[in-house]
């Protein structure tokens, strides 16, 4: 088992999603590109900084037809070296959402590329509707294929994070900052927050469910580090069938819920108040008064204003109107 690991910085996301939807939009395609980066001392951990799209074609139905530009690769890589030179190409990207047969011949070309380093392949899932961290990393291992005399390659899972540096986290803080919606109150995004984690778990648990079908019924072998993993989760669930801890359980969520709705009660309530006292501070009401009643002393104010205007404004009678 490989003990490399990813470390892959928001840029690269913005990156391969702007390389999407130039290229392959409303379509079934994919998109691949490079990964630049740099690697730690042993080589265990890889930084991947930057990407850069590459022209790809593949045909659906036929996996021996693919044509990757590596001319157009290699042009991109003496600009991009001339920018930053630590960078180096440490492996390459694909939209995914599933791996193909393709991926290990695109892997067997990057080799040239990477020098005496695997280069890792990272599947960035760009569709908005799921849920969950977007990428997913691996590397390719050599195994042990039928009675043991044949050795293959194959693609192994290994941990993937997204960590920015502080320019990185200002610049999408500011994203995250308009995308939100400054209207919606803090219980609803609690609760959506809520809806998505579970939609996520309903997804993960589905692919558990199809990957142990497909293994009884003899299509999938049996990896048992899947099943430890498996085996670890379900001793770490609750016994439900004990009646004190669901009961617990139900009253410490029932509690806690209560207060949260009290408390967006009280922060509306309290909202309202303050609303009201802006207006009578800066005077910004009707002429009806809160009461429904007409403000008398500003309608009168206002008639004698007019009288005196009207007053000033009478011609005065000629000399000769009044000898007459």
């Amino acid at each position: 088992m490989t003990n490399t690991s990813v470390i892959l910085h928001p840029l690269c996301l913005l990156s391969v999603v702007d390389h999407y939807n130039r290229v392959a939009k409303d379509t079934s395609k994919r998109v691949v590109g490079v990964l630049l980066g740099s690697r730690g001392r042993q080589g265990a951990e890889i930084d991947v900084a930057n990407s850069f799209g590459v022209p790809f074609e593949e045909r659906p139905n036929d996996s021996d037809v693919w044509f990757l530009d590596h001319n157009y690769l290699e042009t991109m890589f003496r600009m991009f070296k001339k920018v930053n030179s630590k960078e180096d190409i440490v492996g390459f990207y694909s939209t995914g959402p599933l791996l193909k047969k393709n991926d290990l011949k695109i892997r067997q070309l990057m080799r040239k590329f990477t020098g005496a380093h695997e280069p890792v392949f990272i599947i960035i899932d760009v569709r908005p509707g799921v849920e969950g961290l977007p990428t997913t990393a691996y590397e390719a291992v050599e195994e042990i294929e039928g009675n043991g005399k044949e050795i293959g390659w194959a693609f192994k899972h290994i941990p993937c994070i997204i960590q920015a540096e502080e320019s990185e986290a200002v610049g999408v803080e500011h994203l995250v900052r308009d995308i939100n919606d400054p209207s919606t109150s803090t219980l609803a995004l609690k609760i959506k927050e809520k809806i998505s984690g579970l939609s996520g778990l309903a997804t993960r648990l589905t692919q558990i469910k199809e990957y142990i079908e497909k293994v009884v019924s003899g299509k999938y072998p049996i990896n048992n580090q899947i099943v430890y993993n498996l085996q670890n989760i379900l001793n770490l669930l609750p016994n439900l069938n004990v009646d004190v801890l669901v009961r617990s359980m139900q009253v410490k969520t029932n509690d806690m819920h209560m207060v949260m709705y009290i408390s967006s009660l009280i922060r509306s309530v309290v909202a309202l108040h303050s609303l009201l006292l802006n207006k009578i501070k800066y005077k910004d009401i009707d002429d009806v008064g809160l009461d429904g009643k007409t403000d008398v002393t500003k309608v009168t104010s206002g008639d004698k204003d007019a009288d005196k205007e009207e007053t000033k404004m009478e011609p005065k009678e000629s000399p000769s109107k009044k000898s007459a």
